[in-house]
């Protein structure tokens, strides 16, 4: 069903650009080249492409909206704070690291050591005030 509804998705896709780009521009486009040869002409052209596109469009909304709702109902509902990020969906996330700042915590979840845990370094001395 979904694959059936993204070749009519595809399919609307590209008529919906075909109709946008005969459409007459004032700066030229594909439609602008013709001259009397044309098959419809004037205002009849315009009301046809653009009843055209407004329903393309709104063909292109609808299957927007239909696969994103048949996608939806393939998911199981779930919470994103039970699991860790690349996790399986059974694992659940591991105890906080206290210890040191972000890389650190990053090098003790893949097992590498990290710095030992130190004091802050003491930042550069104030100079000394003369009374």
């Amino acid at each position: 069903m979904q694959s059936v509804l993204i070749v009519i998705h595809i399919l609307i896709v590209i008529a919906l650009v075909a109709v946008v780009l005969l459409q007459r521009s004032e700066g030229g486009a594909l439609g602008a080249g013709g001259g009397t040869g044309n098959f419809m002409t004037g205002r009849g052209q315009a009301n046809a492409l653009s009843r055209a596109t407004a329903v393309l469009a709104a063909l292109f909304f609808a299957t927007s909206l239909l696969m994103s709702v048949i996608a939806g109902w393939s998911r199981a509902p779930h919470s994103i704070l039970e699991k860790a990020p690349g996790a399986p969906a059974g694992q659940t996330a591991p105890a906080p690291i206290n210890s040191g700042n972000i890389l650190d915590q990053l090098k003790q979840l893949q097992g590498q050591p990290g710095p030992p845990a130190s004091p802050a370094a003491p930042g550069p001395a104030a100079p000394e005030q003369k009374p």
